[in-house]
């Protein structure tokens, strides 16, 4: 990485700790709706980044895998729980979806093997992203034809769609090509460093969600 990839890796993991650390703050405002599980989720993954950074000091462990079947799958089954379930109030949707994903995985058992040392395994990121993708576009049409569109601002899910948007379905070409991209270094480069800043600004969103954010406006 460069010296720059570097300094915005770090902003970064501050970002996911200032958005835990708003959710904590903003607790009592949260506390009776289903946000609070979004502060739990926030405070999760927060310890998990910081253990995937710092974890391999203390005990030997694959981040590989820990992140593929355990931080990233509880991540998209989370959104597609907040979007499906709880924003659009279609829990259909959230248990076809959370299926078809956690399906995705098979097809590396039973045909991916070589593909093992991967950061991402892209066949079910890709997935999940386009699940989520079509999850985003449902609450973009939702607010948008709401009558509380002039109040978007108060809106919680307002600031969530696009931090997921610019972070989730932004970076998707990037990890589901990861490796094509990397034979080409100087785009390879440019895309990771967005996937950086993206992850900063998502958990900036996610943390004015808290601060901006009204009970009765999503």
């Amino acid at each position: 990485m460069t010296d720059f990839q570097i300094f915005i890796q770090h902003c970064m993991r501050m970002s996911e700790g200032i958005a835990a650390l708003v959710s904590i703050l903003y607790f009592k405002r949260i506390k009776e709706s289903h946000y609070r599980y979004f502060s739990f989720f926030l405070i999760f993954i927060f310890i998990c980044e910081t253990f995937g950074k710092y974890g391999d000091h203390f005990i030997s462990y694959s981040k590989v895998s820990f992140f593929n079947y355990f931080v990233i799958p509880i991540e998209f089954i989370f959104f597609y729980w907040l979007y499906a379930w709880k924003s659009l109030g279609k829990k259909n949707i959230f248990y076809l979806f959370t299926a078809l994903y956690l399906l995705s995985f098979i097809p590396h058992e039973l045909y991916f093997n070589l593909i093992k040392n991967k950061v991402i395994y892209s066949f079910s990121y890709t997935l999940g992203s386009l699940l989520l993708m079509f999850l985003v576009v449902m609450e973009y049409y939702k607010q948008i034809n709401s009558d509380n569109i002039l109040h978007f601002a108060k809106n919680r899910m307002f600031y969530i769609n696009i931090g997921v948007t610019l972070f989730y379905i932004g970076t998707l070409p990037f990890w589901s090509f990861y490796f094509e991209l990397y034979e080409h270094k100087e785009i390879w480069n440019i895309y990771f460093s967005y996937f950086l800043m993206s992850g900063i600004v998502m958990y900036l969103l996610f943390a004015s969600s808290f601060i901006w954010g009204k009970q009765n406006y999503s």
